[in-house]
């Protein structure tokens, strides 16, 4: 494999939404030249237009402006339309580019992307993200990349203008296997602190003393503090992760165990909970109050 990579790193983003738009923002801040997808999921791109970033109609054209291609999109499924159909990335990589998908993606997907781009000519590398379109936004979010050495040391300013804490898990898809073992554990965490929340408000448990016994004791972490502010005031603003993301992920995570032949017993339980709520556009944190009115979803 040829790992001669470019270093100017003129930036192309796919993706521009809820976590993406924090992205673009600070690699803008940091003084790189960023062309970008223009598309309905967008969030509001004026900020990104009035510091210089260029809006392009096709993946195409974003790739023909960039050496290094940053997807941001939902999953695997709009990571391989959006490389390779026509008018896509791939259409317009250059020799030696680099695609960064910040998806969580499935692995062996992942595997199949990388040889297609590497036929290309290209490299992939898969830098999954944790934290909240919160922390992106301030630039501050959690990187899981899947990359040889070269790759990652080439790529650690670009990825350090946007992200706090950056793991080199591995060659490439250990980021998207790390990122779905990660979300699995986080978001049963969540369900877990869903249905006793529920169980404790039946009960007559007030939430302080309830927040209070989970923190000193075996319940703290920084599952708790993000739905603390749903407990306290219904306030979902700090969890803006849906219902239907995490059905997606935990069917990832899913299809991933069933490839590495290991058990998911309890996986399974989490899975029917988020796959039984009705309106999958609710956060996550909702499941509280899903939950204690109505027992089981």
């Amino acid at each position: 494999m040829n790992q001669s990579v470019r270093t100017e790193h003129r930036i192309g983003m796919v993706g521009v939404g809820l976590m993406g738009h924090g992205i673009a923002k600070n690699i803008l801040n940091a003084g790189y030249s960023l062309a970008f997808l223009d598309h309905p999921g967008n969030q509001p791109v004026d900020d990104l237009l009035a510091a210089g970033a260029v809006s392009c109609s096709s993946a195409r054209e974003v790739a023909e402006k960039a050496d290094v291609v940053l997807l941001c999109v939902t999953g695997s499924p709009q990571v391989e339309a959006v490389l390779f159909e026509p008018d896509g990335v791939l259409e317009g990589l250059a020799q030696g580019s680099i695609v960064v998908d910040c998806s969580t993606s499935l692995p062996s997907s992942t595997a199949k992307v990388a040889a297609r781009v590497e036929e290309a000519g290209g490299h992939l590398v898969d830098a999954a993200m944790t934290r909240t379109p919160k922390e992106a936004e301030e630039g501050r979010l959690n990187l899981i990349v899947g990359a040889s050495e070269t790759l990652f040391e080439a790529l650690r300013p670009l990825l350090e203008s946007f992200a706090e804490v950056i793991t080199h898990a591995g060659g490439v898809g250990s980021g998207h296997t790390l990122k779905l073992l990660h979300n699995y554990v986080s978001l049963g965490f969540s369900a877990v602190l869903a249905e006793a929340t529920a169980a404790s408000r039946r009960a007559g448990i007030d939430d302080h003393a309830f927040l209070e016994v989970l923190t000193k004791g075996g319940g703290g972490g920084v599952v708790l503090e993000r739905l603390r502010p749903f407990i306290e005031s219904g306030d979902a603003s700090g969890f803006r992760f849906s219902v239907a993301n995490a059905h997606k992920d935990l069917g990832y995570y899913h299809t991933m165990t069933d490839e590495l032949n290991t058990t998911r017993g309890v996986a399974g339980a989490v899975a029917a909970l988020y796959a039984g709520v009705e309106d999958q556009t609710m956060a996550v944190p909702e499941l509280i109050r899903l939950l204690e009115e109505h027992a089981e979803v």
